[in-house]
C-alpha cells in the first residue's frame, strides 16, 4: 500500500511531504475519528477538513491515511527494514514505560501505536463519564518522584480528559514521542529462526524487525459489537464505548438508546440521562453496582497526599489486588449480626472498591456469605429505585456481588426515577435488529437519534486474537491458546521466543498500573540479562509454563466466580466461540505473583531456554 494521502482538493500527496505542508496551513483544522476509521477502514485513519479562513467555505473533505509513520521517523524501503533490539507494540502505559526503561539501559526500542495519541485506554474510551475505578493517587506512576511531585489530581477519581492529560504528559516529560510510530496498527509479527527475531507488519504494509517483541496491548483493547443485523442500516449517530469520537456526540434534546449496563455502560447511562430527551437503557443482565463516591481533591489534601505516596504505594504492594484497600481478615459468620450490618455499611458509604476488595475475607468463597452480602446491596437497589418493578430488574439474579466485576456508579440507580428513562430487559424483549430508524424488539419498534454500544471487549485474549502472531515453526498464537491461555507468569508463552507480554494473560490484574510498572521492569531485567550474557535467544520452557498454568488453577480452586459467565471466566456472547468458560485470569494475590516472578529472575531465569 502506498504510504500517501489522497487528497481531492489537491493532488495525490505523499504522506510525509503533506504532513510538513499542513503544519504550515493554519488556514485548516484537522481532526480525528479514530472510531469510525477502526470500524468501517481497518488499514486507515480519517482526516475531516475544514477551512473557516477562506471564506467561511467548509470543505468537509474525507480523506484516508494509511498507517504509515512519516519518513522522518523511521525509513519505509521494502528493502531496508528498520531494525531494534526491542520493538513494543501500544502506548499506553504499559508501552509508554517499557520505553523508558529500555532506553535507559542503552536499548534501541520503538513504539508501534494504531492511535495518534499516547494513553491506551485512556486514548479510545472517551465516552462520557468514563474515569478511574482505582483512586487517581494510586494509579500514576510511581517511578518518578519528580513526576509526583510536579502532577496534582483535581479529583479522587479522575475523569477520561485528566488521565490523557497526564499520560500525554508524562511523554513530553520523558521526551518518549520521538520513539514511537503513531497511526501505525500491527497487522502481523512473525518469529524468524534464520535472524533469531522479529519481523512485525503493518496494516499500511510496513514493516520492522527487533530482536525481542514486546506487546503492551492489554487485556481490555478490543472492542465487540452486538451481532446485530443492520447495524449499518441505521441513519443516525452510532458509537461503540470504546471506540468514541474525538469529536464527541451531544445528546441535547435526542432520542438516545444504551446498549449494555456493564462499567462501561453504567458510566455512560449516568450521564447521557442528564442532557437527553429520552434515554432507552437495554439491558441483558443487570451487575451489582455500589457508589463511587468520588470528589475534588483539594490543594492542601493533595499536598498531603504527596507526603503519603511512598506509605501508599508500598500498601498497594502489600494487598491482594494492588489498590488502596485490604481484604477484612475476619469472616462474615465471625462477627455478630450488628457488626456485620455497620461493617457493610461503612464499606458502602466509602470510595471505590473497598466494598468489593475490603469485605470479609469469605465473602467470594463461602456461599452463604456471598448471599448475605448480595441481600444486602439488594436492598440498597430497591431504596434507591421508585418503581418496584423496575428495581427488580436491575437486581442480579444470575450470580451474587463481587464474582463479577463490580462497576462503580454515582447516582446512577437515581437515573431511572427520571421520567425520560426508560430500562428495556432484553431477555424479556430480545432485541431482533437495528432498524434505519433505530431498534426493533421482539415487542415493538423504537426510533432513536443515537444509539450507543456499551457492549464491552473480547477480553484478555482478543486483543492478540487480532494480530496474527507466528512463532517457531510458524506456529499461530490463536491456534496454540485455542482451548485457553497458557503462559509463563503472564509474560512468556513456550515457542514463541523473544516475545513479552506486559499484562498478558495469566499476570496479576486489579489496579493495573501497580502490576504494569513490575512487568515492565521484569521484562527489562530479563533483557539486560540476555544482554550480559550474550544469549539471543529467550522462550519459556514448556515445563514452566505448564508449572505455572498448574499455579494458576490452584489459585482459582473455591471462588464462586468461577461458576460465572463473564469476561473474566472467558465468556462473550458476541463473539464466536467465547461462550464456554475457560480460565483467562489469574486469582491469585498481587504478593504471590511477584513472589514468583523475583525466584524465576533470582535463579538466573532457569525457566527459559537461552542461546
Amino acid at each position: 500500500m502506498d504510504d500517501s494521502v489522497t487528497n481531492p482538493l489537491t493532488s495525490h500527496v505523499p504522506y510525509e511531504l503533506s504532513r510538513r505542508w499542513l503544519c504550515a496551513v493554519e488556514d485548516i483544522a484537522w481532526t480525528r475519528a479514530d472510531s469510525v476509521a477502526d470500524q468501517v477502514y481497518p488499514a486507515a485513519v480519517i482526516l475531516t477538513v475544514d477551512t473557516p479562513k477562506t471564506g467561511g467555505v467548509n470543505v468537509g473533505a474525507w480523506l484516508a491515511v494509511s498507517f504509515a509513520p512519516c519518513s522522518e521517523v523511521m525509513p519505509s524501503c521494502s528493502d531496508n527494514i528498520p531494525d531494534y533490539d526491542a520493538l513494543i507494540i501500544g502506548a499506553g502505559l504499559s508501552g509508554m514505560y517499557q520505553l523508558h526503561v529500555l532506553r535507559e539501559q542503552g536499548f534501541r526500542a520503538h513504539v508501534l501505536e494504531a492511535g495518534s495519541g499516547v494513553g491506551g485506554t485512556w486514548y479510545w474510551n472517551r465516552y462520557p463519564g468514563a474515569r478511574f475505578d482505582s483512586e487517581s493517587w494510586s494509579y500514576g506512576y510511581s517511578f518518578s518522584a519528580e513526576l509526583l511531585e510536579e502532577w496534582d489530581w483535581s479529583e479522587h477519581f479522575a475523569g477520561q480528559p485528566e488521565v490523557e492529560r497526564y499520560c500525554n504528559h508524562v511523554a513530553d516529560k520523558f521526551d518518549l514521542r520521538r520513539d514511537i510510530s503513531f497511526s501505525t496498527r500491527v497487522a502481523w509479527a512473525r518469529f524468524e529462526e534464520e535472524s533469531c527475531s522479529w519481523r512485525v507488519g503493518t496494516a499500511a504494509g510496513r514493516e520492522f524487525r527487533a530482536r525481542f517483541l514486546v506487546t503492551a496491548i492489554g487485556l481490555l483493547s478490543a472492542p465487540t459489537m452486538p451481532r446485530f443485523e443492520g447495524v449499518e442500516s441505521f441513519s443516525g449517530q452510532w458509537a461503540h464505548t470504546g471506540l468514541w469520537p474525538k469529536e464527541g456526540i451531544n445528546f441535547d434534546g435526542k432520542r438516545v438508546a444504551v446498549i449494555g449496563t456493564g462499567a462501561s455502560g453504567v458510566q455512560t447511562i449516568q450521564e447521557v440521562a442528564k442532557s437527553a430527551a429520552r434515554l432507552t437503557v437495554f439491558q441483558r443482565r443487570p451487575n451489582w453496582c455500589t457508589p463511587l463516591h468520588n470528589g475534588p481533591i483539594s490543594e492542601a489534601e493533595m499536598d498531603a497526599i504527596r507526603t503519603r505516596y511512598d506509605e501508599i504505594f508500598e500498601l498497594c504492594k502489600q494487598t491482594t489486588a494492588c489498590f488502596v484497600h485490604s481484604v477484612d481478615s475476619r469472616g462474615t459468620f465471625e462477627v455478630t449480626p450488628e457488626e456485620r450490618e455497620a461493617f457493610w455499611e461503612e464499606r458502602y458509604a466509602g470510595q471505590g472498591f473497598g466494598i468489593w476488595q475490603g469485605n470479609f475475607r469469605d465473602m467470594l468463597k463461602d456461599r452463604e456469605a456471598n448471599q448475605m452480602m448480595s441481600a444486602f446491596v439488594a436492598d440498597k437497589i430497591r431504596a434507591r429505585v421508585n418503581d418496584p418493578a423496575t428495581a427488580e430488574l436491575l437486581i442480579p439474579k444470575d450470580h451474587g456481588f463481587g464474582t463479577r466485576r463490580v462497576p462503580q456508579e454515582t447516582h446512577y440507580y437515581e437515573v431511572y426515577n427520571q421520567p425520560n428513562v426508560e430500562l428495556v430487559s432484553m431477555l424479556e424483549a430480545p432485541i431482533e435488529r437495528v432498524t434505519p430508524t433505530g431498534l426493533r424488539t421482539r415487542d415493538r419498534d423504537y426510533a432513536f437519534d443515537v444509539i450507543i454500544y456499551a457492549t464491552g471487549f473480547d477480553a484478555v485474549t482478543g486483543s492478540f486474537d487480532r494480530i496474527d502472531f507466528r512463532g517457531a515453526g510458524d506456529v499461530t498464537l490463536k491456534d496454540k491458546w485455542a482451548e485457553g491461555p497458557r503462559t509463563l507468569v503472564g509474560v512468556m508463552v513456550d515457542q514463541f521466543p523473544n516475545l513479552f507480554m506486559i499484562m498478558g494473560p495469566h499476570a496479576a490484574l486489579g489496579n493495573n498500573p501497580r502490576s504494569i510498572e513490575y512487568n515492565v521492569e521484569w521484562v527489562r531485567d530479563c533483557l539486560v540479562h540476555a544482554r550480559s550474557t550474550g544469549a539471543q535467544r529467550l522462550e519459556a520452557k514448556a515445563e514452566a509454563v505448564e508449572a505455572w498454568a498448574n499455579f494458576v488453577h490452584e489459585k482459582a480452586q473455591g471462588l464462586l466466580s468461577n461458576e460465572i459467565d463473564s469476561w473474566m471466566t472467558g465468556v462473550n456472547m458476541n463473539v464466536a466461540g467465547r461462550q464456554h468458560r475457560r480460565l483467562v485470569r489469574y486469582a491469585g494475590t498481587a504478593p504471590e505473583y511477584r513472589a514468583r516472578c523475583d525466584a524465576i529472575a533470582a535463579g538466573g531465569y532457569e525457566e527459559l531456554q537461552q542461546s
